[in-house]
């Protein structure tokens, strides 16, 4: 091999590397591009979700309006109520065999609003 062949064979080497060089940054700017917008659709999402579950609960508190006039304390209750467990000073904490209504639980957490 002569000087001339090896010297042309690493100019040619020279040039395809900045070609690949240039290609891996462009896909590395597309990847950032792509995660960046990955990460703004996440956000969107999960703002979109936390929206939707609001817009649930306001429809489900107006479409019953005996949870809509309850205070923060009575809802707690009411979800401990419908977990299955007592609320009333009788049996609090207990479970309720086969969740049967209890009307001094239904009392306590509807009972006398006006209070």
């Amino acid at each position: 091999m002569d000087k001339r062949s090896l010297y042309d064979g690493l100019s040619s080497l020279e040039v395809e590397l900045k070609e690949t060089l240039l290609r891996l940054a462009e896909m590395k700017e597309g990847l950032h591009e792509l995660v960046e917008k990955n990460t703004t659709l996440e956000i969107e999402n999960q703002r979109l979700r936390e929206h939707l579950q609001e817009l649930n609960q306001i429809s489900q508190a107006s479409s019953d309006p005996s949870k809509q006039e309850l205070s923060k304390s009575r809802m707690n209750l009411e979800k401990l109520y419908e977990e299955g467990f007592h609320v009333c000073n009788i049996l609090y904490g207990s479970r309720r065999e086969n969740d049967e209504e209890c009307a001094f639980c239904l009392d306590v957490i509807y009972g006398e609003r006006n209070k």
